[in-house]
């Protein structure tokens, strides 16, 4: 009996190109005006970069999330995708 063998890696890789394509038609939708609502996001992260400073090396921590209603929908799509693979 053989099995299909799903690679998590592949899987990241989905969900991440749903969420940059998603993200990007989103902006691109907010230029129109019955689609404003895909471009509806939040960001959250740290607001400001933690910097750890050891006089030889100095080291900038920073991250922030933007989430859109569109990467949403691009991340649901990317994994629905990956199931039927």
């Amino acid at each position: 009996m053989a099995t299909k063998e799903k690679n998590i890696w592949i899987l990241l890789i989905f969900i991440l190109s749903g969420l940059v394509i998603g993200g990007l038609l989103g902006e691109l939708a907010s230029k129109i005006d019955w689609l404003w609502w895909l471009s509806y996001s939040q960001s959250f992260g740290l607001e400001n970069p933690i910097v750890l400073d050891l006089s030889v090396v100095k080291v900038t921590f920073a991250l922030m999330f933007k989430i859109s209603i569109s990467s949403i929908i691009g991340m649901g799509l990317a994994i629905f995708i990956y199931r039927k693979i």
